[in-house]
């Protein structure tokens, strides 16, 4: 069956198990941009808990813009601040030194749209994860699309409507925070390194 899922920032461990556990990808390309959603943001363990990273997007004056039509806002220094923000949460993780010099190009290069953006992170995780990734992508919207020929996982976008609880591993600060469910990939990547592949294969996602 098909699983249809947004290509997003870094994704979320409920994005990443669903890809993990699907026969056939189609991502949605077609859809509008939504503010306050996994399109332009991820969310990591740092030392003070929780911490939000967001990609500044330029807006339109259309109420309606397509998320493969929104372009990053480039006057802000948000790579640098990014990749300084993964330093600080996870130098002191397992495999952070390990992954460290395929993750930099991306917070060195610049994109001009999200989308491209979001691609390049998937095709950088999927490495990492040693995890082949052939993929189709959508050529117009459907709302609701036929359930039993498609998984629809495209409601992860939204991380408020995402239920996902998964098993514990071992995270940098949990001895503060305790464990921090279904952040970024990465952080999943940074503490468990190779075995992030088959944690992701176990998850239940709801």
């Amino acid at each position: 069956m098909n699983t249809l899922i947004h290509p997003t920032y870094f994704p979320s461990i409920s994005h990443f198990a669903a890809i993990a556990q699907a026969e056939s990808i189609m991502f949605e390309i077609e859809d509008n941009f939504q503010k306050q959603t996994n399109r332009n943001r991820t969310y990591i363990y740092s030392p003070n808990g929780i911490q939000l990273l967001n990609i500044p997007v330029k807006h339109s004056k259309e109420s309606h813009q397509k998320t493969k039509d929104i372009k990053i806002e480039t006057d802000f220094d948000w790579q640098k601040q990014h990749f300084k923000s993964l330093e600080a949460a996870y130098r002191s993780s397992p495999f952070f030194e390990f992954f460290e010099d395929d993750l930099r190009p991306i917070f060195e290069k610049k994109h001009t749209f999200l989308l491209d953006l979001n691609f390049e992170t998937l095709a950088i995780m999927t490495k990492c994860l040693r995890m082949k990734l052939d993929f189709t992508t959508t050529t117009e919207y459907f709302h609701e699309v036929d359930t039993n020929a498609i998984k629809d996982f495209r409601f992860l976008v939204d991380g408020k409507k995402d239920p996902s609880s998964f098993e514990t591993y071992t995270q940098v600060f949990d001895d503060k925070h305790g464990f921090i469910n279904n952040l970024s990939i990465l952080d999943l990547l940074f503490n468990e390194g190779k075995y992030a592949m088959d944690y992701l294969k176990k998850q239940k996602i709801e």
